[in-house]
């Protein structure tokens, strides 16, 4: 009668104990993302790849993770446009992805008649940057990488930095219909200018 009882306690003790445990761990992930999510809408996240860090603009959200990228941002549209803009934060390694030319060239060739582009380099804390804005027609990347089904995007512009970080380059991207781009310009430059070594 005892041996029962003993089982019986221990039986109710795994049944009251196995649950608790199990229900811990979820609530964790489940607090985590809207701890990122809050940081960044106030500008004071800030994300560290390739020996360089920078801080994440007021009012950009990190989306979903993506392949291939560090990190993506996304933004409201400006009064008017259709969508927002998304700026994709992209590291392949050291000695990986190709040189700043190959790249903003290929940058370029997602556009249909592309507009002049405006191609610059500059010291930033130590790193060089290389810039680039272009418009037209985009096309996006196609093939493997690109978005199936994302079609033709008409008047939007890109914003480009590609930076010579310590392990790499690191390369930022931002596209979106043209008054949206616009009106994040000084956005994307203060994330440029926030760039520097860890």
């Amino acid at each position: 009668m005892r041996i029962l009882s003993t089982i019986s306690l221990l039986v109710l003790a795994l049944v009251v104990l196995v649950p608790g445990c199990s229900k811990k761990e979820p609530e964790q992930k489940q607090q985590a993302p809207p701890q990122l999510t809050m940081q960044s809408p106030h500008g004071v996240a800030t994300t560290t790849v390739a020996g360089v860090r920078w801080s994440v603009p007021k009012g950009w959200v990190e989306g979903p993770p993506r392949q291939m990228r560090v990190a993506t941002y996304v933004t409201l549209p400006a009064e008017g446009d259709a969508e927002g803009a998304e700026c994709s934060v992209s590291f392949f390694g050291s000695g990986l992805g190709g040189t700043a030319d190959q790249n903003i060239d290929r940058w370029i060739g997602q556009f249909e008649n592309p507009t002049t582009p405006v191609r610059s380099a500059k010291q930033i804390n130590g790193l060089t940057v290389h810039l680039v804005k272009v418009g037209g027609s985009y096309v996006g990347m196609g093939g493997p990488m690109g978005q199936p089904g994302s079609g033709k995007k008409e008047s939007f512009t890109l914003l480009g930095a590609i930076v010579e970080a310590p392990e790499g380059a690191v390369f930022f991207k931002l596209t979106g219909p043209n008054k949206t781009v616009a009106s994040l310009d000084g956005a994307f430059t203060s994330l440029v200018e926030s760039l520097q070594k860890n």
